[in-house]
């Protein structure tokens, strides 16, 4: 790989966690940062960040370089990405030579509730995060669009190529909103950027306040899980490992025309039914899940499935079953919980 040093922001992030360690083994240079925010269990950061060397006691300090006791390539930073005075002295001090955007504020859902903390974290700080690239000419940006872009699209599966302009979420709108600054970031100052579009990603370490988590607790507790849309959804689940290769091939491979920029999907191309998720997950746990039936929720979207033909074309190849792919969750969990 040509790059030595890179930035990796949200590294104490469900895939930002994956991200850095492979990386790291790679041989790679990697500083991470996070704001450690409280939008779910602060713990499991914490425990991630521990995975690569970084005590909780250090991670806490603001601004301040943590070591790793694990990989002598990887520090870390507790920094606001909305910071316009810490963020440009990181780039200043640390010389990347490219940087994977992945932190922002997370959840469809939370965006109806809190607005302004997207427009914190998703336009501000991906504003600086791209002044940033700009001054300190930055080989390529890689950063975190998502699925949610594409809205109520009625055709599947999911291509580049399908208009996005009708978002049914906030947290969807701050995602568009990156794509089209990117753009123009690209086409002014030539900065190669790479959006990737993530679809529905779990796996060990993963994010609390999604599907396999909430249900996994719910049934192990003995309580009743939400099925929303009485069950009639689908989602393009992605293993987390699919993803950071497919993060990593995005970033071997900047686009090098004129307009530096390019967007890509990154899924399994497979979508399963809820229930079916459902029904793998009571297997791999040994226990039947009591099911409460309840409507769509605001924001949300019946379906998801992606068009991987772009992404394939480069190497990229989603390998992991949903079977696979739970059992490790399953594994995980297990042992995290006791």
């Amino acid at each position: 790989m040509e790059y030595k040093k890179i930035l990796v922001t949200g590294a104490a992030g469900f895939i930002g966690f994956y991200l850095s360690k492979v990386l790291l083994e790679k041989g790679i240079e990697v500083v991470g940062i996070d704001n450690i925010n409280d939008y779910y269990d602060v713990n499991l950061k914490y425990a991630r960040l521990n995975q690569l060397g970084v005590s909780q006691a250090d991670a806490e300090q603001w601004n301040v370089a943590a070591s790793s006791s694990s990989y002598s390539t990887f520090s870390f930073y507790r920094l606001n990405l909305e910071d316009r005075e810490a963020l440009p002295k990181l780039f200043e001090k640390e010389q990347f030579d490219a940087v994977i955007n992945l932190a922002a504020q997370a959840g469809v859902r939370y965006s109806i509730e809190n607005p302004e903390a997207y427009v914190d974290s998703n336009i501000v700080g991906f504003l600086n995060i791209l002044e940033c690239c700009r001054h300190h000419k930055i080989g390529h940006l890689v950063y975190a669009s998502s699925s949610s872009v594409y809205g109520e699209n009625g055709k599947v599966p999911f291509s580049e190529d399908d208009r996005v302009d009708y978002p049914v979420s906030l947290y969807a709108a701050t995602k568009k909103a990156n794509e089209l600054m990117a753009h123009t970031y690209s086409h002014l100052y030539q900065v190669p950027t790479t959006g990737l579009r993530f679809f529905t990603v779990y796996g060990p370490w993963g994010r609390p306040d999604m599907a396999p988590i909430l249900f996994a607790s719910a049934i192990t507790e003995g309580r009743a899980i939400k099925v929303f849309n009485n069950g009639d959804m689908s989602r393009d689940f992605t293993f987390v490992e699919d993803i950071v290769n497919g993060i990593i091939i995005s970033l071997e491979n900047p686009n090098k025309d004129k307009a530096p920029y390019q967007v890509f999907n990154i899924g399994n191309g497979s979508p399963v039914n809820l229930l079916t998720f459902i029904e793998t997950l009571e297997e791999a746990l040994g226990t039947k899940a009591e099911k409460n039936l309840m409507p769509m929720q605001p924001g949300d979207v019946p379906r998801t499935w992606a068009d991987t033909e772009y992404l394939n074309s480069l190497g990229y190849k989603s390998n992991t079953t949903i079977k696979e792919g739970v059992d490790k969750f399953v594994s995980w969990f297990r042992n995290y919980n006791t």
